[in-house]
């Protein structure tokens, strides 16, 4: 949890991000989830480096301690556009799922594999910021190591 709000704290901070909010296991009463979803709201054509930083070192505290993360992406309207390259560079890979790799520096447009759907896109289950808005029950501990302190810095 500590770690989604610093990513919340770094991710608001970018220049472009219209909206960050918590979707997957966290948000649920899954008693051991495996992964931190985010989902950011973009506005079209900004610049991902920045926020592609953010989500890595995410991924990369997650991965520590045997977890992991994506940083999902959609549009101001909802559309899903992809997630955050888990890559620093944009290079075609074998590895690479991407329709367009490198078509968009740090966009992973993998939609034959993953695509969120625009109701959970525009009515995510905890928006984080940039105000609180919770549209379920959240565990115990969402509420206390996340939701609290985003709450106390107003």
């Amino acid at each position: 949890m500590a770690e989604v709000l610093a990513f919340v704290k770094s991710a608001s901070a970018c220049p472009g991000v219209l909206r960050i909010a918590l979707v997957g296991s966290l948000a649920t009463d899954k008693p051991v989830p495996k992964d931190a979803d985010v989902l950011v709201t973009l506005e079209d054509g900004i610049e991902l480096g920045p926020l592609a930083r953010a989500g890595r070192r995410l991924k990369g505290k997650a991965g520590s301690i045997n977890l992991g993360a994506d940083i999902f992406l959609c549009r101001s309207d909802g559309r899903y556009i992809g997630r955050i390259c888990g890559f620093r560079e944009c290079h075609p890979r074998a590895a690479c799922h991407a329709r367009h790799c490198g078509g968009r520096d740090h966009l992973c447009d993998d939609l034959d594999i993953l695509t969120l759907s625009s109701d959970l896109t525009l009515a995510p289950p905890l928006v984080l910021w940039p105000r609180l808005e919770r549209r379920t029950v959240l565990p115990d501990d969402v509420e206390r190591l996340l939701v609290a302190p985003l709450a106390k810095e107003g």
